[in-house]
């Protein structure tokens, strides 16, 4: 199906997703706007998001599987399409962690799911954009949305002291990327992707200092959103104080996008830009390093789970490194893997705490797979998915880069990765051996640990997906590098009008 995008139908068809999205959104701002009192309507407001998330997705396949394309240079390829299922399904499982959480924890706050919506909306708008103005849009859209999902419980003061950090760093960080935007548009002349690569290449300004500069400060703001060392210091502060399924989503989908968007502005627009490879370097020995090292000293569950995903976020920067086509492909099928085992491991751990999970220790776990040996099966296969154990889909990913950084010739990088995998053994295997090999405090110290039935669903569905991922990559493989395939820096003949 090939879309003309100067004509209106088809320019509608090409956003069709964010419409539906945002249609929904709309529609459940209504609903909660006249029911919002009761454990009921939380529940009609969860049921609403899934069904908007469903139908999306629909949509998304349905534009997949017509193979939508346009005719000129625009992003109606697969990264896009395979960006938004990810996005729509960690939202989609979020709602399923969500629902029987918010009414245990007496959060009757059905404009949660509203908020989830248009960060999802965002998310998409990041992913898909293909121009800086419209990445940015979608990054503000996504951020101030979940700023407040960070603080939606305002009887915590962990909440309200986690929502102001990640608005205040959060601003701070949206100002480097919009100074860096202008700079972009001062050497270029455009703030389209594609132009912007094109441009790079025909005035040759591969080592412009104001090209360069803007560069770098798109750097920096993508490295506050993907919490990169030196700029993750909101991370921790803000994942344990946020309510436990939202920090999942900020960990995973959120993070995510932030990728999406990074690997999408760097392969179409700054392709042949130098000095950007040896920052993300840079980026990725400090993320693997530093959020490894200061995990080893966590005791507290959700703040070693909160280092790991900076820890993690190195990784994802060795695919962003490698340059080539198998960092390509990893860097997706890597962002799947670490989404469904971090989204996994958060529900897991929100049936252990209350009041946001911020005092659940390590030890607390202790004698949980006599007691609860489901639990204790899931949350150890989500632990050694993060650790790269084989026969796990975390294991493919970490191979997958450490291929990609092998073709490119970094073995340095490729041999760093193996070693903080290792170091990272010592706060994911005592999680392992307290619920297997150390006996409960007493009788009852897990009885209250349940999940409800839809969040038992969603972390089923994420564990059986690592472990097929694990032993049957090859078809996500596959279309993970469709995906990134999809991306390409296009020359100055494919964006000139028909007939010049």
């Amino acid at each position: 199906m090939s879309l003309d995008l100067s004509q209106t139908g088809d320019l509608l068809t090409a956003l069709l997703p964010e419409l539906v999205l945002t249609g929904w959104a709309l529609v459940l701002l209504g609903v909660v706007a006249w029911r919002h009192r009761t454990a009921g309507d939380l529940r009609l407001a969860g049921g609403l998001a899934l069904a908007a998330l469903a139908t999306t997705a629909a949509t998304v396949w349905w534009l997949w599987w017509r193979s939508a394309t346009v005719t000129g240079f625009a992003p109606v390829d697969d990264f896009r399409f395979i960006s938004d299922a990810l996005f729509l399904g960690a939202g989609a499982i979020t709602v399923m962690l969500s629902m029987r959480y918010l009414e245990r924890e007496a959060l009757l706050v059905p404009e949660y799911y509203v908020l989830l919506l248009f960060a999802v909306l965002g998310m998409m708008l990041m992913g898909g954009g293909s121009d800086l103005m419209v990445v940015f849009l979608g990054l503000e859209l996504m951020s101030v949305a979940v700023y407040v999902l960070a603080g939606i419980n305002r009887k915590s003061p962990r909440a309200a002291e986690a929502a102001l950090k990640y608005f205040l760093l959060g601003a701070f960080a949206s100002a480097f990327l919009l100074y860096g935007i202008a700079l972009v548009y001062g050497a270029t002349g455009t703030t389209n992707l594609a132009l912007i690569g094109v441009q790079v290449t025909s005035l040759q300004i591969e080592h412009g200092p104001m090209l360069l500069v803007g560069v770098a400060l798109l750097l920096v703001g993508f490295g506050f959103k993907v919490a990169a060392v030196p700029f993750h210091m909101w991370a921790p502060d803000v994942y344990d104080g946020a309510p436990t399924p939202a920090t999942g989503f900020m960990a995973t989908a959120v993070k995510a996008a932030a990728f999406a968007a990074l690997f999408r502005v760097l392969g179409q627009a700054f392709a042949t830009a130098a000095g950007w490879p040896e920052i993300v370097k840079g980026l990725a020995v400090a993320t693997m390093v530093g959020g490894n090292l200061v995990a080893l000293a966590q005791r507290s569950l959700k703040r070693m789970l909160a280092y790991s995903s900076i820890a993690h976020a190195g990784y994802v920067l060795v695919a962003v490194a490698a340059g080539n086509a198998a960092g390509s492909a990893a860097f997706l099928f890597y962002l799947v893997a670490y989404t469904l085992t971090t989204l996994a491991a958060f529900a897991l751990l929100a049936v252990k705490g209350r009041g946001g999970e911020s005092d659940v220790l390590i030890d607390d776990l202790s004698g949980l797979a006599a007691q609860r040996p489901w639990l204790a099966f899931a949350l150890a296969v989500c632990m050694l998915s993060l650790l790269g154990f084989p026969g796990t889909a975390g294991f493919m990913g970490k191979w997958y880069i450490l291929v990609a950084a092998a073709q490119s010739a970094q073995w340095w990088l490729a041999a760093l990765l193996v070693l903080t995998s290792v170091v990272s053994a010592g706060y994911y295997l005592p999680v392992i051996m307290v619920m297997y090999m150390k006996p409960a405090p007493s009788a009852a110290a897990h009885a209250d640990a349940q999940l409800g039935r839809l969040a038992g669903a969603a972390v089923t569905l994420a564990v059986v997906g690592l472990l097929f991922f694990g032993v049957r990559p090859n078809r996500l493989l596959e279309l993970s590098a469709d995906g990134a395939g999809s991306l390409r820096t296009p020359t100055a003949a494919a964006l000139a009008p028909p007939g010049h």
